[in-house]
């Protein structure tokens, strides 16, 4: 993709939304707010209670292999501990640490400190209790809070972009899943599915830019599982028909875990690699479900003319694994 006009464009408004966090509910006029106040109202009658209010216990050892395990820690909010689920092994964590336990032919040690609820906000406790496990890869899903919740994205990014460089420093790779589009679930109606569709993106953006400065990797759900929930709802969707089933939850694992293993190495790069500048790339994630964002040099230099250097790479299931 060049840089045009339209995309140097929806570059600075990512830039101005990691760094500034405008734009939100102050950009909508009072009649049009009261609306969305009204559909919300609507959709959180419709939308049902998931089992309990936290995922299944799912800490422990997985895979049937020998040697030392690795270390895998679970942060986020209630994706990252399968909301809605009842078996451990339907939970992504579980499903991200037993594909990377056959990857790694190790036993992985699984931590979940994630919360259901919880907003970027909350990601620096979750940190203090990840780091007493030593983790080596840290996953985070993170970022829907945010938006029901309408913080500004720069305030949700500095939480975020905190939460990595503290994993980092402690010597963790770390993996986040960017906001999903909240535009694809059906309680929500016209026109707050569109105004919660835009905020999803524009926080998944800049939750790019932010992750892959602190030394992290991306990859944006989008509307990964929008498709699957539009022709396959009752499959798709848990029983509150806002979270996902147990299927939903392993199309979002199976697009998380190649990033996984290539953070530690064992996962092969996939070919050819395509290089743009942050600010691109994280504009053009945030409308590719399943594309991987992580930081790379060209002709030896970290940066270049329009921000720092980094590679897109396709993950979504089913896709080709080549270069975005």
């Amino acid at each position: 993709m060049t840089w045009t006009p339209g995309a140097a464009r929806a570059a600075r408004r990512i830039a101005a939304a990691a760094a500034l966090g405008g734009g939100g509910i102050t950009a909508l006029g009072v009649a049009t707010y009261g609306l969305l106040l009204a559909e919300a109202m609507v959709a959180r009658r419709i939308v049902g209670r998931p089992h309990g209010t936290e995922g299944p216990p799912s800490d422990g050892v997985y895979g049937n292999f020998p040697g030392v395990p690795l270390r895998m820690a679970m942060l986020g909010d209630s994706t990252s501990v399968g909301l809605g689920t009842t078996d451990p092994a339907e939970t992504p964590g579980v499903l991200i640490a037993s594909g990377l336990a056959v990857v790694a032919e190790r036993p992985v040690r699984l931590t979940v400190v994630g919360r259901s609820g919880a907003a970027s906000a909350e990601l620096d406790g979750q940190v203090d209790r990840a780091l007493d496990a030593e983790p080596e890869i840290a996953v985070i899903f993170v970022g829907a809070n945010d938006v029901t919740t309408q913080t500004p994205p720069a305030q949700a990014v500095r939480h975020l972009q905190k939460a990595v460089r503290r994993l980092r420093e402690a010597g963790a790779e770390v993996v986040v899943g960017t906001c999903p589009d909240l535009g694809t679930v059906r309680p929500i109606a016209q026109p707050l599915r569109w105004v919660t569709r835009r905020w999803s993106r524009q926080l998944a953006a800049a939750q790019t830019v932010a992750v892959v400065e602190a030394g992290g990797r991306t990859v944006a759900f989008a509307d990964m599982l929008g498709d699957e929930f539009d022709t396959n709802p009752d499959e798709m969707f848990g029983p509150d028909r806002f979270h996902p089933s147990a299927q939903g939850y392993l199309q979002v694992a199976y697009a998380v875990l190649p990033s996984v293993g290539t953070a530690l190495g064992l996962w092969p790069e996939p070919r050819p690699q395509r290089s743009e500048s942050i600010y691109l790339a994280a504009a053009m994630a945030a409308e590719e479900p399943g594309t991987e964002v992580s930081a790379t040099r060209v002709a030896g230099r970290a940066t270049g003319p329009h921000g720092r250097w980094v590679t897109m790479f396709r993950r979504r299931p089913g896709a080709p694994s080549d270069g975005a």
